[in-house]
């Protein structure tokens, strides 16, 4: 099975992941929002053990999310590109931001998460499984 890889803007910081990727979800949140300066962010969660870094030593950032667990968020410490996060409320997972995938066109998301934080001037992705806030 080949590898999905990805990496920072500047391309000190790579990874890659084997296997199938476990959910295709927009999170609405607000750690996300200000995680990413912007209305949301794009994620794919997988299997954390299928993913290793492959390049560079990515910095970490540490911020209690609305479960009351943290969020360990992994950026590049040189161009601060959002990579992907470790959530204690998931242990077995690592969620990717789909914009840092080498082939970022991960099809249709399957569920938009914490609508309830959605900014009123975007409207629901079609198809995808609305959830109020976490699964």
């Amino acid at each position: 099975m080949s590898a999905t890889t990805g990496a920072c803007l500047c391309g000190q910081i790579k990874y890659e992941f084997t296997g199938d990727i476990a959910l295709k979800a927009f999170c609405n949140c607000k750690d996300c929002q200000r995680w990413g300066g912007a209305t949301g962010l794009p994620n794919v969660v997988i299997d954390r053990k299928s993913f290793n870094v492959t390049a560079g030593t990515p910095k970490a950032f540490d911020v209690v999310g609305d479960s009351g667990k943290i969020n360990r968020h992994y950026f590049c410490g040189t161009c601060g590109s959002s990579l992907y996060c470790e959530l204690e409320a998931m242990p077995e997972n690592t969620v990717i931001k789909a914009g840092s995938l080498d082939q970022p066109d991960v099809k249709e998301m399957q569920a938009e998460l914490y609508v309830k934080d959605r900014v009123s001037y975007m409207k629901p992705i079609e198809g995808a499984q609305q959830v109020p806030a976490f699964l």
